[in-house]
Parts: structure tokens; sequence; C-alpha cells
């Protein structure tokens, strides 16, 4: 893939593949299939993705962010950002470009600086060796959360791009 895509391409979805939880990519995967929606799974190690010509799959090299950082620079305004990480979801927000957690929750301007605020006061607990537990097992409830808020953000998508 080339560093950079096309400005006028069509929109497409941006996965932080490396946190993402296995039934997420497959409700991605199928959703590609039946839309032909391009999807590309970033992450610093290999997936097991079906080959469809809709799936990439893209290996970053490891390190901090690095992921993170690539999707940041390749996703533009009408694109969607699959992602966990807030510091993320903050800035391609402030591209423009949508994006909603794994569980399905989107991300907003008006929630973001919030959700920044509240994981940086968890950091300080987590660092002075206050144990705040870790986040809930992902589960059906959150399965159809997902499913449900990525077929919302496909409709819209698909219904701009047929009036192209």
């Amino acid at each position: 893939m080339s560093d950079t895509l096309s400005e006028s391409r069509a929109p497409c979805i941006w996965i932080d593949a490396d946190a993402t939880p296995k039934p997420v990519r497959e409700i991605l995967c199928k959703a590609a299939l039946r839309t032909h929606v391009h999807m590309y799974f970033v992450a610093n190690h290999a997936l097991p993705l079906p080959t469809l010509e809709w799936i990439h799959s893209v290996q970053v090299s490891s390190g901090f962010d690095v992921a993170d950082h690539y999707i940041a620079q390749q996703c533009q305004p009408g694109d969607l950002v699959i992602t966990q990480d807030i510091p993320l979801a903050s800035e391609v927000i402030d591209k423009k470009v949508e994006a909603i957690h794994p569980r399905g929750e989107p991300y907003s301007p008006q929630t973001i600086r919030q959700k920044l605020n509240m994981r940086d006061f968890m950091e300080t607990l987590r660092s002075s060796g206050i144990q705040s537990g870790g986040p809930a097992a992902f589960d059906q409830k959150d399965r159809q959360l997902f499913a449900n808020t990525l077929d919302r953000w496909l409709a819209r998508s698909l219904a701009a791009r047929s009036k192209q």
C-alpha cells in the first residue's frame, strides 16, 4: 500500500487492531464482504484475516503508538476509526474523522476531553500503586452494541456514497 491514499477515495475503516477483540474483527470482516467498504487492520504483528479485496492488513514496526500514528496520518474526513486508544480517538476527531470504541461507544468532540481527563486520572492512580482493575470481559452485549454502531455508520456512509 502506498504511504498516502487518494484524496477522492471512498470512505474506509481504519482498525487499531493490536487490541481489537476477535469478535469485533469478525464483525468487520463480514461487513467488508457485505458492503465492499475497504478496511485497514493496522497492527505491529500479523493478523489472521480473510483474503478479500476489501480487507487490508497493514503491519507496522513495533514501538510505542506506531500503529496509532500510522492511522492518524492515513485517515481522512468521512472515514471511521475503531480504537480503544483515547488519545488516538481525540487526534482523529480533531481531523473530522469519526471514531468508535470496539465496545460500540462512539467518541465525540463533546465527550473526548472528559475521556482523556479520566484516562489521565486513572493512569495517575495506577502509577501511584492504586489498583483500579481492568475493563470487564468483552461480552455479547458489547458485540451487539458494536455491530449496531457500525451498521449505522455504514448506512450513512453508503447513502452518502450513492448520492455522489
